[in-house]
């Protein structure tokens, strides 16, 4: 002992010219089974398809600009439909909310990795493979059966080339990937929740994670179950779909449409989670009724999914069955029309900080109203038989498409953006985009609402000229107008995306919790370490780094003075 401390005795040291080089950095992500490893990686494709899949829309928006257009012809244009709208749904807006829950979820709820993380590893490269097999068939022969392949004109009596198999092969990997995340989130929220984070306090983007998991092992099921039976029609003797043996085509279109309204819920619920983190915390108020939003967002997966048959107003469907899927989808307009409210009580008196996050979670409020305002009126049964198959259905789908995986996904992407990477996005370019994504929305589908009123249809090839001068003018200049306002959309997006490179390489240090949160995740470092936490502290309530925050202050006011300063420790 030496003036009251503790000399360690002498030890021999080892010098090295330093540590043995490691793998790159790119290869131990490629084999990394690290939840936050596999989420970025999750991210980072979605993201890449995201550009591939415009670059298809608006080939598509420039084919209709004007009337009787010969720039791209009848079957590349076929090509490119059936493509991108796989690209934009399948590789694009389900990668990325199962991408980000793969990151966040095990931080907000204190785990230290997924239940299964081969399994998360796995998952993601069936993902990437099959996005990678439907863009290799462009040097050879791309699918052409529509965005959704319905038999029988995807059999092989119409279209006998193999681009309906890679459809099928690169659309069912990608399916079976996220069923098996789901799964794998599914058990992790079950079973590997922090001490005391019951159910009941479970952060609201986890819940909906929850959710959201539990429609993609429904829907998605019921999708590869009509993929493999699509593929036995073609090429092995299957009768499913088949009229004259007793199938009917019309069994693929409740399967399909089953997955694409697990699809729709999927573009809601974790925008709506992220949006219900965010506001609390830019608007320094808690959330006006966080019972009424769990029990909402859990009532959005069986009203949904009950839903399905709002697709198929216009099939030979009893009317019946029509009438209980009109009421599903009325139904569903409670449970959303809660969470607004609570959004809405949730700003009103709160002291609002207009930073990057929040910005872009008023801009998704704004858009998805549009949207899901224009899926209410199509719900009715005759409003849906005058508007099916328009481009007025067509829009009120794209509303709800960037107000939720664009803008509700690029919020969840800037608010946690600082936990992924300890750096924080530009401001500069953050609000432009946001405003860019909103009037592109505006000025694509409004136009496309009206166009549809008129009758335009919707997936065709060419309009033409209408007898009456005065409708043909106002379709030329509505579909202007739209191509128009998918480059400023497009643009708006593209800054986005420089940003997050930008912030990646150079952005500004974010420290460990630079918004304040209220959940687990900002205990951590940024980024987290492989093992998340060095503790794990208990869970008392929904808000544990306010308590966390309020048990720092009551131990610093109460510790006596400084015996050398005579001044409170800090």
């Amino acid at each position: 002992m030496s003036n009251g401390r503790t000399i360690a005795p002498h030890r021999p040291e080892l010098v090295t010219d330093g540590p043995t080089p490691s793998r790159p950095r790119w290869l131990e992500m490629v084999m990394s089974t690290d939840h936050k490893d596999v989420g970025r990686l999750y991210i980072g494709a979605a993201l890449s398809f995201l550009v591939l899949g415009i670059v298809s829309f608006l080939l598509i928006r420039l084919q209709l600009a004007v009337p009787e257009n010969d720039l791209i012809e009848p079957v590349t244009f076929n090509r490119l439909l059936s493509v991108g709208s796989a690209t934009l749904i399948v590789l694009f807006a389900l990668p990325l909310a199962f991408g980000i829950y793969t990151y966040v979820i095990p931080l907000q709820i204190g785990a230290r990795s997924l239940a299964f993380p081969r399994l998360a590893s796995f998952s993601l490269w069936l993902y990437v493979f099959g996005g990678a097999l439907l863009y290799a068939s462009f040097p050879y022969t791309p699918p052409e059966a529509g965005f959704n392949s319905w038999p029988p004109l995807s059999d092989t009596i119409f279209i006998s080339n193999n681009g309906v198999d890679v459809w099928i092969t690169a659309v069912g990997l990608t399916v079976l990937g996220l069923v098996l995340q789901s799964i794998n989130l599914a058990v992790t929220i079950r079973r590997m929740r922090a001490p005391g984070l019951a159910w009941r306090r479970l952060p609201a983007f986890t819940f909906s994670g929850a959710i959201s998991s539990w429609t993609m092992i429904i829907a998605g099921s019921a999708m590869l179950a009509a993929l493999v039976m699509l593929e036995m029609e073609r090429h092995f003797g299957g009768v499913f779909f088949d009229p004259g043996e007793g199938g009917a085509p019309i069994y693929y279109q409740h399967l399909s449409w089953i997955f694409f309204t697990g699809c729709y819920l999927i573009f809601l619920l974790p925008a709506f989670g992220a949006i219900s983190e965010i506001l609390p915390v830019f608007s320094s108020k808690p959330l006006l009724s966080r019972n009424a939003l769990m029990t909402s967002l859990a009532a959005m997966m069986p009203l949904g999914l009950l839903a399905w048959m709002q697709n198929m107003m216009s099939a030979s469907i009893p009317i019946g069955w029509l009438y209980g899927a009109m009421l599903m989808a009325l139904l569903l307009t409670i449970p959303i029309g809660v969470i607004f409210v609570n959004w809405l009580g949730t700003i009103a008196g709160g002291v609002l900080r207009m930073r990057a996050p929040m910005v872009f979670a008023l801009a998704a409020i704004s858009t998805l109203s549009f949207g899901l305002i224009g899926e209410l009126i199509q719900s009715v049964i005759p409003v849906n038989w005058l508007l099916a198959d328009t481009t007025a259905s067509t829009a009120a789908t794209g509303y709800v498409f960037v107000g939720g995986p664009i803008l509700g996904g690029l919020a969840a992407l800037y608010y946690w953006f600082p936990k992924m990477t300890g750096r924080t996005m530009g401001e500069a370019l953050a609000k432009p985009s946001a405003a860019l994504i909103v009037l592109g929305a505006q000025l694509t589908f409004i136009p496309l609402f009206l166009a549809g009123l008129q009758g335009q249809q919707v997936d065709i090839f060419k309009f033409f000229k209408a007898t009456d001068a005065i409708n043909a003018q106002s379709l030329d200049a509505l579909n202007l107008i739209a191509t128009i306002g998918a480059f400023v959309l497009t643009l708006g997006v593209v800054l986005s995306i420089v940003n997050a490179y930008l912030g990646v390489k150079g952005g500004v240090p974010a420290g460990h919790d630079p918004w304040r949160g209220e959940t687990i995740e900002w205990f951590a470092t940024s980024p987290p370490p492989p093992h998340n936490f060095d503790v794990v502290p208990d869970v008392r309530s929904h808000e544990p780094l306010r308590d966390i925050r309020e048990a720092v202050r009551r131990r610093d006011t109460s510790r006596p003075a400084s015996a050398e300063t005579k001044e409170p420790v800090a």
